[in-house]
């Protein structure tokens, strides 16, 4: 939806309408990273109210304390939504087709999984310590294996043998690892549309 939205921007040419109107392109990117927010504030939302749905119709507990533990991990879906969102912008400012940004994006992901190879064969101790930097993998580590704490996958690992425990924990160094990498797309699309001749 973002790549989308900067990319119709400049096919519509409301982008250099808008700069013409008075918008300057501080307040244009602003305006893009407020909707950033607001999608991704929509989206957070929107999943703790099935996650309430949800805990209350599976959950063996009534109390909404109970319910509701693990908070932070709406605070981690949110920060990760909004660092994917502005990665979206800054590759739709970059690109300036939707197409080819979401192209850019999974090329971008397949550089970073390269990376990861190459630190496993070259690095294997440190792999995890170097990759947490990079963009699309410090967002991943924000939520970290959210399907093997189920009970279900508990109980068949438990029953196969194997041993499933992860540190399931949101840190406050991933989150200011992604918040990071926001302001730096945030600065660079905005750097990209100053330095641009529209």
């Amino acid at each position: 939806v973002i790549v989308s939205m900067m990319s119709n921007e400049y096919s519509n040419k409301t982008l250099k309408q808008n700069l013409i109107d008075g918008l300057s392109k501080k307040e244009f990117v602003l305006s893009k990273f407020y909707a950033v927010i607001l999608l991704a504030g929509i989206s957070t939302v929107f999943v703790f109210i099935v996650s309430l749905i949800l805990g209350y119709a599976y959950s063996d507990f009534n109390e909404f304390s109970i319910v509701t533990t693990d908070l932070e991990y709406l605070i981690a879906f949110f920060v990760k939504l909004v660092g994917f969102f502005s990665f979206g912008l800054f590759l739709g400012i970059l690109v300036k087709r939707s197409a080819f940004a979401v192209g850019a994006m999974l090329v971008w992901a397949m550089a970073e999984g390269f990376a990861k190879g190459m630190l496993y064969w070259k690095l294997e101790s440190s792999v995890e310590l170097i990759m947490q930097f990079f963009p699309l993998e410090s967002m991943s580590n924000l939520i970290n294996q959210p399907g093997s704490r189920l009970n279900a996958v508990q109980t068949v690992a438990k029953q196969v043998g194997e041993d499933l425990t992860y540190d399931y924990a949101v840190h406050w160094y991933e989150i200011a690892i992604v918040l990071g990498w926001t302001a730096i797309f945030i600065f660079l699309s905005y750097r990209l549309l100053k330095k641009r001749d529209l």
